[in-house]
């Protein structure tokens, strides 16, 4: 028989006093949100509802996780979705090697007992009757979605990158997205014992279910603005200084206009800061060395093919085609996996139908 677990209610948790007041927070973790940004994350850990944000990568959704747990003292969890990613990964299996030792310890007490019984059938009826205590809390490997949910201390939760799993692994995400809480067949429902911050995010790879957007919140964090972007550089790597500084982010910025394969992330214009200080110090000039800074900022051969392409004044192709890039994204020309390489090959997507 299946019994429930009953967990008794979350209280209400202290939190930040309006988004300004976590911006503030925020900052002092070296992490620089807009106001829209910071005033978004404080409504979810007010309402109990998940944030997901959306963006292209390297926009800093993952480190906005992070920071929310460095500075609201809570303990970070962590999903990192992937292709193939199943339950059992995500949120619990049975142990079953200390299941095996329970039984084998239970055995002679067990051949004991069942040795008053004259038939198979009487002995079969005896065990079938007796609960062994397998199917129990304490042989549950519990994954990050369960962890969260059992967990004695306030937790972020973040759920990294969902938009790499297929769409049968967020069907397993809504129940604890919804009611805070995740069903194990063989015991029963486990409330959150602790409401966790729920944080999703997502690059665009691919569209995501309705049903788990309607559960959550929603912000799309792009690439930042200029100024707010040399902040960001000037807080993760305080020993560059600010002309440097503000001429690697000018050049990120004209980076991402062009059709690159891989735009430069925020983490890449920081090593490239990074880069140009230690090339100061050896008293070479940046713009004397380029390419040492696209070593950061370009990570396909192509992209920098291209960007040198138009450094030495050559025509673009479609750049002279159209006046502005085409910004393609991975979403409109997705990586090369399995699902795309056999998507429309068998069955009714033949012959045109």
């Amino acid at each position: 028989m299946t019994t429930v677990a009953l967990i008794e209610t979350p209280t209400a948790e202290a939190g930040f006093a309006d988004g300004p007041a976590l911006r503030e927070a925020l900052r002092g973790a070296d992490y620089i949100a807009d106001p829209d940004l910071a005033t978004v994350v404080h409504l979810s850990t007010v309402l109990g509802r998940p944030l997901l944000l959306e963006g292209p990568a390297g926009v800093g959704k993952t480190e906005l996780a992070k920071a929310l747990a460095q500075v609201a003292g809570r303990r970070l969890i962590r999903l990192q979705c992937h292709e193939g990613l199943d339950d059992s990964r995500a949120l619990y299996e049975w142990d079953y090697a200390r299941q095996l030792l329970h039984v084998q310890m239970l055995r002679d007490r067990i051949g004991t007992e069942l040795a008053a019984f004259d038939t198979l059938d009487q002995a079969s009826a005896h065990l079938a009757a007796k609960d062994f205590g397998l199917y129990s809390e304490t042989f549950l490997a519990a994954r990050p979605l369960l962890a969260a949910i059992l967990s004695e201390e306030p937790v972020v939760l973040l759920v990294d990158e969902v938009d790499r799993t297929e769409e049968s692994m967020e069907a397993l995400l809504l129940e604890v997205l919804a009611e805070n809480q995740v069903t194990v067949p063989e015991i029963g429902t486990f409330a959150a014992r602790t409401r966790p911050w729920v944080v999703l995010t997502s690059n665009d790879t691919r569209e995501l279910s309705a049903a788990l957007k309607r559960r959550c919140l929603h912000y799309h964090l792009g690439y930042p603005a200029a100024d707010r972007e040399r902040d960001i550089v000037a807080a993760r790597a305080p020993e560059v200084e600010p002309a440097a500084v503000a001429e690697v982010v000018e050049l990120a910025g004209r980076l991402r206009d062009l059709p690159l394969r891989k735009s430069p992330s925020i983490s890449e214009v920081i090593d490239a800061a990074r880069i140009a200080a230690v090339l100061a110090g050896s008293g070479t000039a940046p713009a004397d060395r380029p390419e040492l800074l696209y070593a950061a900022l370009l990570k396909y051969s192509t992209d920098v093919d291209l960007v040198r392409t138009r450094d030495a004044g050559a025509p673009s192709g479609p750049m002279e085609a159209t006046g502005r890039p085409d910004r393609t994204t991975v979403a409109s020309n997705p990586a090369n996996t399995t699902t795309a390489v056999f998507r429309g090959h068998g069955g009714r997507g033949r012959g045109g139908n």
